[in-house]
């Protein structure tokens, strides 16, 4: 849910809404989940939560709001994110529970200062304790709780560790007592500015600060608010303070640090040192970012997943389910059961060539489902291994050269398991041009779990060439559109600030929560497109649409690309969804209508083909009718031209794939 969709409420303090802040990464999202015991991604990376989520928790006796706002570094925006966590604390009275990493203390409790200036009642929540105490750094939170003036509460959400005591912290939520000092000048400018608020605004002193700093996204919120004259004597200020000390804002970020470095030091105690395991896992996340070593690594972890998708889910359980259960058991029986019925065109509907049951079910079940299964799987280990930022690190340099900072790297990461919510979480860059260049190539070259997965399954019994032709095809395209639309588009990239966690052996029940909610997602949503699909083929076959268009794209299909001219069908599906259309391929493969060299060019075009329907109406949601018009009118023929340069190429050189 959206900021702007809050409504206004006026609740005695213990029935507000109980609102999580924190930075990136600090484990808000399962915070989240063991306070209402609703789902939302729990990732060890940070972005996940671009968007609002809400749920309800029992707190004191009654039941209150609950919402997980976007990982924010600070309450003057940089990015949108930001701005709508800083927006949420706004708009209505609210208890926050700032959730803290107690590894990173600084920074948490830098923010919460920062909360404190706002006038919001708080509740101080050190998250992820057994991590400090495994590095050695113990956190004495009654020594905070006197600093501060609130309530501290440890914490281990993942496991639920101090939930219980933070429910009942709620009731006691205070304004922190400790206050920043600024320079003199900041100072006398910020309480010019706050004399200028109504007497009965609460926070005025932090939003005079944000004022003074030059925070431009304040500027709707204080003209729905205040006067002209007003307004003009707040601009007046500042420019003031400007033409005399420069711009103030990194010196109030410099003080905010400084007064939560000393709140830190008060409450560190100190803890027994790390053990070996602990020195081991730090010499092993040392190593998955050195120059060196990370890519061993990183080779290591995509070959593992490739046996595992490719190997176990593409071949065995594939295998099993398509042969023996629908083969041998259900697609049988709903023939014999079809056979019963007096329409030739019912009977076809549900087990001819474009049958529900035959091609969509068995599709959807049989071929992508093992396939969707272990990638979701696989997926969700490394997400809570904390290894998916580290692989951002190692790309950041590349990326560079295509004109994007390394923070573009995360949507990308995440745009392997839904291109969809990726484009959405383009929202965390902090430039436009970032976010339209990680939406293009987000569209044009990264595959969502799905049509990767269907994608190993393709090239698993291909030659290991296979894969590293189609990576470095489709890296290779990435990387040209990236650089040729970093110079064409106007304006500036961003810079790189992300923080990694710690490594940790993936805890199954994090993997398995995960990996059964996005299965319900595929069942809930792919499937039914698959359905969908195979109704739309066969009613253009019965009308003849489904014959001209095979005889339109031919020349394309089989003359360009060098494929069987069925293969139009799987394209023209993969308009609705890539994923199915990856899955027409997979059939034609299996069926051995498409050699080693058509496979290759087959899955290569797939890859960079047109965003499904979900992701395009996503880009129109963010950018609009006509970028998103102009993104599909791009990739098609885009993945048409390098499909057939590749088909040429390796029909010259076909010992390639023997």
């Amino acid at each position: 849910m959206a900021a702007a969709a809050l409504p206004a409420l006026d609740l005695p303090p213990r029935r507000r809404p109980v609102v999580l802040v924190g930075n990136p990464n600090v484990g808000k999202s399962a915070l989240f989940g063991a306070l209402t015991g609703a789902y939302a991604t729990v990732s060890n990376y940070p972005g996940t939560t671009v968007e609002l989520t809400e749920g309800s928790a029992a707190v004191g006796g009654a039941r209150v709001t609950v919402i997980d706002t976007p990982g924010a570094a600070s309450l003057l925006p940089s990015s949108e994110d930001e701005r709508v966590t800083r927006d949420v604390l706004l708009r209505e009275p609210v208890t926050a529970v700032v959730v803290a990493d107690a590894k990173n203390l600084e920074r948490g409790l830098a923010l919460t200062l920062e909360v404190g200036e706002l006038g919001v009642p708080l509740v101080l929540c050190l998250n992820m304790m057994d991590e400090a105490e495994e590095r050695g750094l113990g956190v004495r939170a009654e020594v905070l709780s006197v600093q501060l003036g609130v309530p501290v509460v440890p914490t281990v959400a993942i496991q639920r560790r101090g939930v219980g005591r933070l429910r009942a912290a709620l009731a006691e939520a205070r304004v922190p007592a400790r206050a920043v000092s600024y320079a003199p000048d900041v100072e006398r400018a910020a309480a010019a500015v706050a004399g200028l608020f109504p007497p009965d605004q609460d926070g005025a002193r932090a939003l005079a600060l944000a004022v003074v700093c030059g925070d431009e996204t304040l500027t709707p919120w204080l003209r729905a608010r205040l006067a002209p004259g007003r307004l003009e004597a707040m601009e007046q200020v500042r420019q003031d303070l400007w033409a005399r000390a420069g711009r103030p804002a990194y010196a109030v970020a410099r003080a905010r640090q400084r007064e939560a470095a000393r709140l830190a030091a008060q409450a560190r105690a100190e803890a027994a040192g790390p053990g070996a395991r602990r020195r081991f896992a730090r010499r092993l996340e040392a190593a998955t970012t050195h120059r060196f070593w990370g890519w061993p690594i990183l080779a290591v972890a995509l070959y593992a997943t490739y046996m595992f998708v490719g190997v176990l889910g593409a071949d065995v359980l594939v295998g099993f389910l398509e042969d023996t259960v629908f083969g041998t058991w259900v697609n049988p029986a709903a023939v014999r059961a079809a056979a019963a019925l007096p329409w030739a065109w019912l009977r076809d509907l549900l087990v001819g060539p474009y049958g529900v049951v035959t091609m969509a079910l068995t599709y959807a079940l049989a071929l992508i489902l093992p396939i969707v299964g272990t990638f979701f799987v696989a997926f969700g280990a490394l997400e809570d291994s904390g290894y998916l930022p580290r692989l951002a690190v190692m790309v950041n340099r590349g990326f560079r050269r295509i004109g994007l900072s390394g923070k573009a790297v995360l949507p990308m990461v995440l745009g392997l398991g839904c291109d969809t919510m990726a484009t959405l979480t383009t929202r965390i860059l902090e430039t436009p041009k970032e976010r339209l260049m990680v939406i293009l190539l987000l569209a044009l070259g990264v595959p969502c779990s799905a049509q990767l997965a269907v994608v190993l399954g393709l090239l698993s019994p291909l030659p290991f060439a296979a894969l590293l032709i189609w990576a470095a095809v489709v890296l290779g395209t990435i990387v040209v559109v990236g650089r040729l639309a970093s110079r064409l588009l106007p304006g500036r990239g961003g810079d790189f600030v992300l923080e990694l966690p710690p490594l940790r052996l993936p805890r199954p029940g994090n993997v398995a929560v995960k990996t059964l909610a996005r299965v319900e997602w595929y069942l809930k949503e792919a499937v039914p497109l698959f359905v969908l699909g195979t109704l739309l083929l066969f009613g253009a076959d019965a009308v003849g649409l489904l014959a001209l268009a095979r005889a339109a794209g031919e020349p394309v299909v089989a003359g360009l690309l060098g494929l069987p001219a069925e293969a139009a069908e799987a394209f023209i599906v993969g308009f609705l969804r890539r994923d199915f259309g990856a899955a027409g391929l997979y059939k034609l493969s299996a069926e051995g209508r498409l050699d080693p060299v058509q496979t290759l060019v087959s899955v290569v075009v797939i890859t960079l083909f047109m965003p499904c329907v979900a992701n395009f109406l996503m880009i129109v949601k963010e950018r609009g009718w006509r970028t998103a018009l102009a993104v599909a009118g791009f990739i098609v023929p885009l993945a048409v031209a390098v499909g057939a340069l590749l088909h040429q190429v390796l029909r010259l050189a076909p010992g390639v794939l023997r």
